[in-house]
């Protein structure tokens, strides 16, 4: 009787010890997770406080122009002098928007076209090869970038044009071109890959060909990412600011050729910002320029979360 006993008492404590381990462990987990919760709650805060300083700030100096200057000569006025007090935004917002719309007609048919080789058409070892390649591309800092196209690029457009400088939107948008194809490839790479294998089959069981399944199933149904990736890129255009600076030749004047030198927001921001005083019209307007690359960019990031919510419900 008494081994018996002996071992069910035996059993008992060490079941005991078990289950006191099994609390200790329970109490470090929630010790962990409650830590855990309050440290990303905190830095989501910080977070959404620091870009509300921004927002504020930039903002609340934007507006002091208009204490100064009416809304419809800053937008629609094409005069930037500011020693003549003249703040005429409209080429710099034109320009911008020219060199974003030929950068986007550029990249895109590639990217699209390339990531469309990577997930339909290439073979395992050349997609081991040119994914990790615009890996890369995508961490090279822009002014490496800048650096080529103004050493590199504006003397092969001389050469080709037979202009002068060379400087201007197309060798801008080259720039651009070669900066957000990495990005555009990538995102519609994965956005090609996630469709489902049943859509090809059922395709290739109708008798469609390689080519008619890419077009009609695969790109439509891939196309929310697509457009996603297309307006990152976008949003990588809009907001680029060295490469720009040293191929578009700087001049406060709308383009009128591709090969006329003109100026951007951003690299008109950073040429001049520098050298203007904080409590003045001229600073006011070029913060401006900045609020509005901000509001920009907001916009179309919003157009990325919608469309990504409409892929999940869909």
């Amino acid at each position: 009787m008494g081994a018996p006993v002996q071992g069910l008492a035996s059993r008992a404590q060490k079941g005991l010890s078990e289950v006191k381990v099994s609390e200790k462990r329970h109490s470090r987990h929630l010790i962990s997770n409650t830590l855990s919760r309050y440290y990303f709650i905190f830095s989501i805060l910080a977070l959404c406080f620091v870009l509300g300083l921004v927002i504020i700030f930039i903002g609340k100096t934007a507006l002091l122009l208009f204490a100064h200057l009416s809304p419809a000569e800053f937008f629609f006025s094409f005069n930037w002098t500011p020693e003549e007090d003249a703040f005429g935004a409209a080429a710099f917002i034109v320009n911008t928007l020219s060199l974003t719309a030929l950068t986007l007609l550029i990249a895109v048919p590639i990217s699209v076209g390339m990531a469309v080789l990577c997930a339909e058409i290439a073979p395992k070892w050349m997609k081991n090869f040119i994914r990790p390649v615009l890996d890369l591309l995508v961490g090279i800092p822009s002014i490496v970038y800048g650096y080529l196209g103004l050493t590199v690029l504006l003397p092969f457009l001389r050469r080709v044009s037979g202009e002068g400088l060379g400087d201007g939107l197309l060798a801008a948008a080259l720039v651009l071109a070669l900066m957000v194809l990495p990005t555009i490839c990538r995102i519609s790479d994965d956005a090609i890959v996630a469709v489902p294998r049943k859509y090809r089959d059922a395709a290739y069981a109708l008798g469609s060909t390689r080519l008619q399944v890419i077009m009609r199933v695969i790109l439509p149904a891939a196309s929310r990412g697509i457009i996603s990736a297309i307006i990152l890129g976008m949003t990588r255009a809009v907001g680029e600011t060295m490469a720009v600076v040293m191929v578009i030749g700087n001049t406060p004047q709308l383009a009128k050729t591709l090969f006329t030198p003109s100026s951007v927001l951003t690299s008109n921001i950073v040429m001049q910002i520098s050298n203007v005083e904080f409590d003045s019209t001229w600073n006011y307007a070029l913060h401006m320029m900045a609020f509005l690359l901000l509001l920009i960019s907001f916009v179309l990031i919003l157009v990325i979360r919608i469309l990504g919510r409409k892929r999940r419900d869909a």
